[in-house]
């Protein structure tokens, strides 16, 4: 049928935009990326690499990031087709659905990429191996439900505030949507917001992942650990980096998804 073939159509447009939009921020923004993982690492930046090798793990995230993008995106507009409606509250609960799918690729290559971060002089298939030793292929998961943790309130912030940011340019602009750089600024904006805010979560995913012990670590205990070491600013342990490196990365991201996305629409 012709609504059939159309959301189709709109599937195909997500899953390109997506992925593109993913491979262009990770592998554009690495290095900051890099920093902000050895400012929160336990063991401290300098001990964890410092400045050099700003692209341990690059390997890891180029395999999982357009994947992860695109399912993430594909979700999210899918979701907001089922419902129907174009406010804050579905926008945020399509965002929290796409992340929980999106995360089941995006765990295992962060939680590689991770480690290869904080031990630059390891390879990534000697990481892996490890991972597999230590706890089969559930062990590639360590971390997803402090991911989902950070990944949900992220995005509960950051898409509800891209979508009502680029409402507000569009009347401004006298159009009925704005163009891909404004859209692109507004995802800057709305990032840069929401990286700040979740900052806590990230830290203690961070932690959950970086370590390497068989039982298993919870987000309240985490969190409550890292608080005894340094209070809140402890808590907020690279927020400047990862601010920084998600509002570039909004800008980035959403800019290659609007036009990569408006140029599919010509084709798919």
């Amino acid at each position: 049928s012709r609504m059939g073939s159309r959301n189709d159509s709109i599937s195909a447009r997500s899953l390109v935009a997506g992925a593109s939009a993913g491979l262009a921020v990770d592998l554009t923004l690495y290095p900051l990326d890099t920093i902000k993982t050895r400012v929160q690492s336990s063991q401290g930046f300098a001990a964890a690499g410092g400045f050099r090798n700003l692209y341990s793990g690059l390997g890891s995230v180029a395999l999982g990031s357009a994947p992860g993008a695109a399912l993430f995106f594909c979700t999210y507009q899918t979701m907001n087709k089922i419902i129907g409606r174009h406010d804050a509250l579905s926008h945020a609960f399509a965002a929290g659905v796409g992340e929980i799918v999106a995360c089941t690729v995006r765990v295992p290559t962060e939680l590689v990429k991770q480690r290869a971060q904080a031990d630059s002089s390891r390879r990534i298939s000697s990481i892996v191996r490890e991972i597999l030793r230590s706890g089969s292929v559930r062990g590639l998961f360590r971390g997803y439900g402090s991911t989902i943790a950070r990944e949900i309130p992220f995005s509960l912030i950051e898409f509800p505030l891209w979508e009502a940011l680029k409402k507000a340019a569009a009347r401004r602009q006298g159009k009925s949507e704005c163009s891909p750089l404004a859209g692109a600024a507004c995802g800057s904006v709305a990032g840069g917001v929401a990286a700040a805010l979740t900052t806590p979560l990230d830290v203690v995913k961070t932690r959950i992942m970086l370590s390497t012990g068989v039982e298993k670590r919870r987000v309240g205990e985490t969190l409550r650990e890292v608080y005894r070491e340094g209070g809140v600013p402890r808590l907020f342990s690279g927020v400047a980096p990862r601010a920084l490196w998600m509002s570039l990365g909004g800008f980035i991201f959403f800019g290659a998804y609007e036009v990569t996305s408006s140029l599919a629409q010509k084709f798919l």
